[in-house]
């Protein structure tokens, strides 16, 4: 009688070790063990579902049933947030999924370079490395009420974004990417900068203004305080600053030259028919150009011209005769390469 009672408890203790046996080691493997071969980062979308990130992690993960059950035990499909994850090789199952389920983004990198001269190229730049699509951004760079928060127009909004490399929130919002861009900008203006641009009668946006132009004038860098300083020579002596950027600007850009006829469109950003600098930045303008209105090279320059060598150089002058010889020197060159292409 007492066997045939002992052996049911027997068989019981032992399928009560058996199972604590697979829980201690399902646990262990699923809180403790490295479970990814390699690093994987994620993109997870409003829409992305638990199961679809399983299948993306498929041909990284080393045990596919430890990740499943952590999934199932941190309720991942009802709990996943948007965001950039780096899954790396020594996470474990459940690490994973709690990251997913609590949004513990990894921050990736918002690049701002290039050529930047017209709000839908910075709508799209934005948008490809970001959650945000690229009419939402285009939207806040036209936002009347949310750009003035900021201390700018959609007139002026070029002056706000500042080139540079940043680290953020994949799922940052377009107030987020302009707090950052703010506070670049003001990073920027330090007191020093500040005194440069008064000392040439200066305001900072007016500085933005005039390097948007020296932008748009060239990229061969080690020139740009030399240009700056041929602009600023003119602004001194009350010429027109004539600036080819600034038409073409008017016509978004499309222009390959600026032709006579493109001189008479009327428009306060045409430096042909008007004085002073225009209303706004014509394009985002570099650190590099900021920096050069700032400190801009001492010359008696008023002209300048492409260099026939087409090295992205320039010839200056100081008188109209020698800025024309340059500028048939320079359109002689470019009719002999046409001639020979």
């Amino acid at each position: 009688m007492k066997t045939r009672i002992l052996v049911p408890i027997a068989l019981a203790a032992a399928a009560l070790a058996v199972a604590a046996g697979i829980f201690a080691v399902n646990f262990l493997t699923d809180h403790r063990s490295p479970n990814f071969r390699r690093t994987k980062v994620l993109y997870v979308y409003p829409e992305t579902t638990a199961a679809q990130v399983l299948d993306s992690l498929s041909a990284v993960t080393i045990r596919p049933r430890s990740l499943a059950r952590s999934f199932r035990k941190e309720n991942v499909e009802g709990r996943i947030k948007p965001g950039r994850y780096q899954v790396d090789p020594a996470n474990s199952s459940i690490y994973v999924a709690r990251m997913l389920a609590g949004g513990w983004q990894t921050p990736g990198n918002l690049v701002l370079s290039g050529t930047l001269r017209d709000k839908g190229t910075i709508a799209r730049k934005i948008s490809n490395q970001m959650m945000l699509d690229s009419a939402t951004v285009a939207s806040a760079l036209n936002d009347r009420g949310l750009l003035s928060g900021y201390g700018f127009t959609p007139e002026t909004a070029f002056a706000l974004i500042m080139p540079d490399t940043y680290e953020m929130y994949w799922t940052a919002s377009m107030e987020d990417i302009l707090d950052r861009q703010k506070a670049a900008y003001d990073a920027f203006w330090s007191a020093e900068n500040r005194k440069k641009a008064e000392a040439r009668g200066l305001s900072p946006l007016e500085v933005s203004i005039l390097a948007s132009i020296v932008t748009g004038e060239s990229n061969y860098e080690p020139e740009l305080p030399k240009i700056a300083g041929v602009y600023l020579n003119r602004l001194r002596k009350g010429m027109k600053l004539q600036a080819d950027p600034t038409v073409a600007f008017c016509f978004d850009y499309k222009p390959n030259r600026i032709l006579f006829q493109h001189l008479a469109v009327d428009s306060p950003y045409n430096t042909y028919r008007h004085e002073g600098l225009p209303p706004g930045p014509i394009c985002v303008p570099t650190k590099a150009a900021l920096n050069a209105v700032l400190n801009p090279d001492t010359h008696g320059y008023l002209f300048f011209c492409a260099s026939p060598d087409f090295n992205g150089s320039h010839r200056f002058a100081t008188t109209l005769q020698e800025h024309s010889r340059n500028a048939r020197e320079f359109q002689a060159a470019l009719n002999a390469r046409r001639k020979g292409s």
